[in-house]
């Protein structure tokens, strides 16, 4: 999942869990960490030998917290699959994106609804993609060609990658 710390933006993802001993992964890097909560949102850390003790107070959304250390506050906003799907959507719908087809997280193509050289109408569905146990149609924003299919029915595909164009 993706987590921002103030302006830092970070990758975490837990690898695995066993009572307290946490092994997570940040940036690629891999911490084995010990991690007790206390009462209260604090919670006591152990890495190779030193503690950290970090306080969480949750926000109303429950995605965003502020964490107090011993000598810093930091703001932490936790962006789930979810969130960063719709986050996406959003920026999809602007007009710097119209030249392509994209799916904003990864899944499979469920079916390409069109052929190369099709004209389609604005709001023309032209692929459905399966990602998180949903389908989703994917149209397009205005009256426009197919100018190249890049993927085909049953291809698994990564989020952000281009699926057709348009001209």
């Amino acid at each position: 999942m993706e987590i921002h710390i103030g302006d830092r933006i970070t990758n975490v993802e837990l690898v695995s869990k066993d009572d307290n001993k946490v092994v997570i992964s940040i940036d690629d890097k891999v911490y084995d960490l010990d991690v007790v909560m206390a009462e209260n949102g604090v919670c006591s850390i152990l890495h190779n030998g030193k503690s950290f003790n970090a306080e969480l107070k949750r926000s109303e959304s429950g995605k965003s917290y502020i964490v107090n250390t011993l000598f810093n506050t930091f703001p932490v906003n936790i962006v789930d699959s979810q969130a960063k799907y719709l986050r996406n959507r959003k920026k999809d719908d602007s007009d710097e994106q119209q030249d392509r087809i994209f799916s904003p997280m990864p899944g499979k193509v469920a079916k390409v609804l069109v052929n190369e050289g099709d004209s389609v109408e604005a709001g023309q569905s032209v692929i459905l993609i399966e990602a998180m146990k949903m389908q989703s149609e994917y149209k397009v924003k205005k009256d426009c060609k197919i100018k190249k299919i890049l993927v085909q029915q049953g291809d698994t595909i990564d989020g952000d990658q281009t699926l057709i164009t348009l001209e």
